[in-house]
This record gives C-alpha cells, structure tokens and sequence, in this order.
C-alpha cells in the first residue's frame, strides 16, 4: 500500500522498528520520491492523537508493505476538511463567524 496524499495510516512496527513500543496514527502530506531500499520510503505527514488532531509534523522511513489503513472513523473526519472565507469548516459554518455582522 503506497499511500496518498490526505490519507491517514498507522504505523506499527511492521513498517519499522522505530515504531515497536508506540505505533502512531499518520496523516501523508506527501510520498517522497527519493531513492530508497526497495520497498522503503520517506514520507512527510502529521503524528495524528487518538481523536485525529495533528500533534507533530514529522519525517519517517518506513516499509510500505508494513503500512495500515487507519481506523475509517479517523479517516472520515478529514473528508471535506477544507476552510473558506467563510469560516466554514468540511460544509460546517463557525458559530462566531456566523454571528459577526
């Protein structure tokens, strides 16, 4: 599983040692394109806590056949997540920027 852009995984130790003690939830920017072993990779994301807010940015090399998709009720609250001008967040429009004249 290569992942993509946007996409939340987690990471076990089945994609590196590194992640034996505490495996983490990890939210891609982006899949780096630099040479590697085979079947490693860079990339850059967000550290996710438990409820999916981004705690840390981070870097990791990982084996992309030890990734694993997340758990889905992760995963869908950042479809849509996009903010306008609006102060609308995935379609939700901001109590306080609704209220302002």
């Amino acid at each position: 599983m290569i992942p993509r852009s946007g996409e939340v995984i987690r990471v076990t130790r089945a994609a590196s040692v590194q992640f034996a003690a505490t495996p983490l939830l990890f939210r891609v920017i982006r899949v780096h394109d630099w040479s590697t072993y085979d079947g490693w990779a860079w990339l850059d994301g967000y550290e996710l806590n438990a409820v999916g807010e981004a705690v840390d940015r981070r870097s990791i090399f990982v084996q992309v056949g030890g990734l694993q998709p997340a758990n889905p009720a992760i995963t869908s609250r950042f479809v849509g997540a996009r903010r306008g001008s609006s102060g609308a967040i995935g379609g939700v429009v901001n109590q306080a920027a609704a209220l302002r004249p």
